[in-house]
């Protein structure tokens, strides 16, 4: 049996290496939580910085709504996504259960009040403070938020690799909806629990050891743009 010491030295040689399986693992859970942010930003992105500057009735249940999704916890999300697709689900005929499609809209419906969210609250602050300038050279709410997403984009930036670190360092929901189904729809969070249940710790480590690199990255990232910010 393997000592921690043991262990960790072989799966530091499996990262040095890259060894295959890894590499694979770790490319999969790339693009899938690249994806899922990516759309996520296309929608959430427009979507927030609207909410920040429509005046409506039950703006602010909806507002209350949107920041309450935050905090459902995404195994809730993966059932969800998981009924939509399975076989007797509304979407059963597309085929889409156990597949990255349905691993990348779990993620998405992750991601998505987080930069909805976060989106408004920049916005909103930068049209509190911009309103009646842009008003008095004739720019709707509506109009404005182009203008008002390309000035809030350092906090913009933030928020996606914010919304980027939630999604490649999800589990619950991805487990649900993919299967874990090896060289198909196994990422780096499943395949870490799988193969510690199964006492392969080197792989598992080695997994681990990438996905805290990539948290570390993102983080610095996001560390650095707000210190740039500040000094702007």
């Amino acid at each position: 049996m393997q000592t921690t010491l043991e262990a960790f030295a072989a799966a530091g040689r499996l990262v040095v290496s890259f060894d295959a399986e890894l590499r694979e693992i770790v490319g999969r859970s790339l693009a899938v939580s690249v994806s899922a942010v990516a759309l996520a930003a296309a929608v959430g992105l427009p979507f927030g910085a609207w909410l920040a500057v429509a005046r409506f009735r039950g703006r602010r249940a909806a507002v209350a709504l949107l920041d309450a999704l935050i905090g459902v916890p995404p195994v809730v999300v993966g059932l969800f996504v998981y009924l939509l697709f399975t076989s007797y689900g509304p979407l059963g005929s597309w085929g889409w259960l156990h597949s990255v499609k349905a691993m990348v809209v779990a993620q998405v419906l992750v991601v998505f009040p987080m930069v909805a969210t976060f989106t408004r609250q920049a916005v909103e602050a930068l049209w509190d403070e911009y309103a009646d300038q842009l008003r008095s050279l004739g720019v709707t709410p509506r109009q404005a938020i182009p203008t008002l997403l390309y000035d809030a984009r350092p906090q913009l930036v933030t928020i996606l690799l914010a919304g980027f670190g939630r999604a490649i360092g999800e589990v619950g929901a991805v487990f649900i909806v993919g299967g874990n189904i090896a060289h198909a729809t196994r990422v780096m969070t499943t395949a870490i629990a799988l193969e510690t249940s199964k006492g392969d710790l080197e792989l598992a480590l080695g997994l681990g050891l990438v996905l805290i690199a990539i948290a570390i990255v993102v983080h610095l990232a996001a560390h650095l743009l707000r210190r740039r910010e500040r000094a702007a």
